[in-house]
Order: C-alpha cells, then sequence, then structure tokens
C-alpha cells in the first residue's frame, strides 16, 4: 500500500536520527521527500559525523519513494526561501512539512542552572531549535495552504503533559522543546481556516547514529548498553517515529489531532504499527510509571 502516492513532504533536518527515519517512512508510503540538512559528502556540519542528506535520500528511494537532497543552512533566510521556490517549481505542491532541525547535542550541558551555562552555548541552542522552525514554515506554508489536508509535523522532545511537570536537562533545553510545542499549538489556530493541521509529536527514548555511538553499539547488539544505562530497554529506532508521522499523514481525519502534542508510543496504539523488531514501545508511559517513580529497569507490558 502507498498511501502517501502522489504527495509530496519536506523533511527539515534529515540527515541522520529521527529525520531520516521520518523520511524513509514517508517514502515507504510513497511521497516524493526533499531531505534537507548541512551535512553532504562534501562538507560536513560542526557536528562533523559522517551521515549525509544524500544516504537519506537514497534510503527513501530504496524504501519505494523518491528522495531528493537538498544542502540548506535552516538559519539562512536565502537557503529556506529558495528551497521554498525549488519545489513550488519542481512538485508545484507542498503536502507535509516535517520541522525536524535541532542540532544541539553537542550544546547541552546537563543539570546546569541558568548562571552558571554558557549563554552561547544556550542562545545557540534556542536559535537552531526554535528560530530555525520559524523561519521553515514563514516560507513552506505559504505553499503548503494552496492544498487541504496539509500536515505540519513539530519535532519535540515531550510531550506537552510531560514537560509541564518536570525539569528537561536545563533552562535552555527545556524552553527550546516546550516551545516547539506551543509552536505546533500556534501554527494549528492558524493552519485551521484552511483545512490543515499542526500536531507536536515525539519519539521515545530513540537509538538515533549519535545515541547508539555514545552506548559504544550497534543497532544489532543494542540490548548490551543497558548494562551501563538499564532503563535503555524501552528505547526503539528512528523508524518508529517515522512510521507515526506516515500514518498521521495518511489518515482522511487527521484533522481531529489538530493542535495536539503526541508521542510515537501512543500513535502506534491507535494505528496499530509497529517497531521495526515488531514491538510497540511506550517509552513516556514508561518514564513515568518506572523510570521516573524509581523502580527496577523492566519493560515488560510497555513494549
Amino acid at each position: 500500500m502507498r498511501p502517501l502516492e502522489g504527495k509530496v513532504a519536506l523533511v527539515a533536518g534529515a540527515t541522520r536520527g529521527a529525520g531520516r527515519g521520518i523520511a524513509i517512512e514517508l517514502g515507504a508510503a510513497g511521497a516524493t521527500v526533499y531531505v534537507t540538512g548541512r551535512t553532504t559528502r562534501a562538507q560536513r556540519s560542526e557536528y562533523n559525523r559522517p551521515e549525509t542528506i544524500e544516504e537519506t535520500a537514497e534510503l527513501v528511494d530504496q524504501a519505494g519513494g523518491h528522495g531528493i537532497a537538498v544542502q540548506v543552512d535552516h538559519l539562512d533566510r536565502d537557503q529556506v526561501r529558495n528551497l521554498i521556490a525549488r519545489i513550488e517549481r519542481e512538485q508545484g505542491r507542498l503536502d507535509i512539512l516535517v520541522n525536524d532541525v535541532w542540532g544541539g547535542e553537542n550544546l547541552m550541558q546537563w543539570k546546569v542552572p541558568v548562571w552558571e551555562h554558557s549563554l552561547e552555548r544556550g542562545f545557540r541552542m534556542l536559535r537552531l531549535a526554535v528560530d530555525t522552525h520559524i523561519l521553515t514554515s514563514h516560507y513552506a506554508l505559504q505553499l503548503l495552504i494552496r492544498n487541504k489536508n496539509g500536515l505540519v509535523i513539530e519535532m519535540t522532545d515531550g510531550t506537552a503533559e510531560y514537560n509541564e511537570k518536570n525539569y528537561r536537562v536545563s533552562l535552555f533545553y527545556d524552553l527550546a522543546k516546550s516551545s516547539v510545542i506551543s509552536m505546533a499549538r500556534s501554527l494549528a489556530h492558524e493552519l485551521a481556516p484552511h483545512g490543515c493541521a499542526a500536531i507536536a509529536l515525539t519519539p521515545g527514548w530513540m537509538r538515533s547514529e549519535i545515541m547508539l555511538d555514545h552506548f559504544g553499539v550497534t543497532e544489532e547488539n543494542w540490548r548490551d548498553a543497558a548494562s551501563k544505562e538499564p532503563h535503555f530497554i524501552i528505547s526503539e529506532t528512528p523508524r518508529f517515529v517515522g512510521r507515526a508521522v506516515a500514518a498521521l499523514a495518511g489518515d482522511s481525519e487527521v484533522a481531529r489531532w489538530n493542535g495536539h502534542s503526541l508521542s510515537s508510543g501512543e500513535l502506534a496504539r491507535q494505528y496499530g504499527f509497529y517497531d521495526l523488531d515488531g514491538s510497540q514501545p511506550d517509552c513516556w508511559r514508561y518514564i513515568v510509571e518506572v523510570q521516573d517513580a524509581g523502580k527496577p529497569a523492566d519493560a515488560s507490558g510497555y513494549r
């Protein structure tokens, strides 16, 4: 089944992690997917990592879609404006926008109060997490609203319910992720008159390339990381949240979620999709009921 055949998607920030997983699953559903990021085979971003947007586009092709890699710094107005002009010129439409630009892993300072936190790193984190999403939406939504049923996904970390009750890493990180959730709510209000919807979406504990490297494991032996961090047993692949996005994009009644804050685990129950290993990890329920409750790591009933 290819429910997104003929649809055009832009995954902003698709070099690796959730963006790559989302792009692949949109491609598997038949979409044409523009994948953007700063790292290409000829040039790396400050991450200095090997994953590239060309590689993501090829994975989209292999999944059955059509991947188009475009190098874009989403803090550069001209580059974003030119990207949207190119999509309009080549496709004449935009049906799905996934704002997944982040780039803050190297900037994070865990549990550091604002008076000790690097202002340079903190404000850079906010620019990457918030300004990029606003700038991309400003240009992309002018094209998206020309057709009804357009969908905007604002990728974040944590649900509105969880983030409202819990301190997340630092003031800057907390503000960055909560701001994206608020952005989806605001966009939902502005898009509704045009028959389009905006949703905030969070993965659970995701086994991104960076996270796997952090624990010194691969996707094949990821469970070995539980010896260092037992709660890693609730983790999920980037494809799991990708399947959440594909399910939303293929739902003719997706407007019922307009303005909501959702998680991959919650949507798996709603739409009946599974991670690559056939499980349905419900990370945010696990975090509240097991990890934050101080119980021993045990994913029984949560996968």
